[in-house]
This record gives structure tokens, C-alpha cells and sequence, in this order.
């Protein structure tokens, strides 16, 4: 039975120039690190991973599916495109706001902003 996620992780090539990335540019809490082949993230009670993952078949640059949740999206995406960040258009939804950008291996991934619950007006 799965209980929770263990942690999930993007191949990159250049293991120091990613944990800049994700740590100084995005701003994460780096957590554990193993050299320059593994570097770990506290992303909100889960781990974000980054390695070289040639080796076993993940090829870098072709990750996608991690989405980070913000504070305040316009903010980090313009924080993001000001460090040359390729980052698409925002996208509008009923209970949230999001867009979607490139580390410097070309990984995909998302920025995400809750929007607050509407409250209806029952009387």
C-alpha cells in the first residue's frame, strides 16, 4: 500500500548550476546534499530532488509535472523572467492562477497561487 510520496526529482546535467537555481533564483530550502550528484529541497513536507539521472535512464531536460505553490505569482514569474527564465503566459482558473517555465536544463515546471475560496451569500 503507498502510504505518501517519497520525493520526486528532475535530471539535470550540471548539479551545481540546478541547486543555484532552485535555491537562490526559486528560493527553496535546501535540505540534504550528496556532493555534486544529488541535492535535496524542503518544499513543503515533501523533497524536491535534483541529480544526474543519465544512468538510469532519465534523460535532463525532460522532466515536467512539479508545480510550486506561491505566495504571490506575479511577483516570482517577474522575479524569474528579471534572472532570464524562459516563463509562459498566466493562466487564469476559477481557484487559481498559474504559469509554467524552464530551469536552465530545460525542465518544465509550474508556478501555482490559490486564489481565495468565494464565499456564496446564503440567506
Amino acid at each position: 500500500m503507498v502510504s505518501e510520496i517519497a520525493f520526486f526529482a528532475y535530471s539535470v546535467r550540471d548539479v551545481p548550476r540546478a541547486r543555484t537555481f532552485y535555491g537562490e533564483t526559486m528560493g527553496l530550502r535546501q535540505g540534504d546534499s550528496f556532493g555534486d550528484h544529488w541535492v535535496e529541497f524542503d518544499v513543503g513536507g515533501t523533497t524536491f530532488g535534483i541529480g544526474n539521472g543519465e544512468t538510469l535512464g532519465f534523460e535532463p531536460g525532460s522532466s515536467t509535472g512539479a508545480v510550486f505553490e506561491v505566495d504571490d505569482l506575479a511577483t516570482m514569474r517577474r522575479r524569474l523572467i528579471e534572472s532570464g527564465v524562459e516563463v509562459g503566459d498566466v493562466h487564469e482558473f476559477p481557484a487559481c492562477v498559474t504559469c509554467f517555465a524552464r530551469d536552465p536544463d530545460g525542465n518544465r515546471f509550474g508556478l501555482h497561487q490559490r486564489r481565495a475560496p468565494v464565499r456564496e451569500n446564503v440567506a
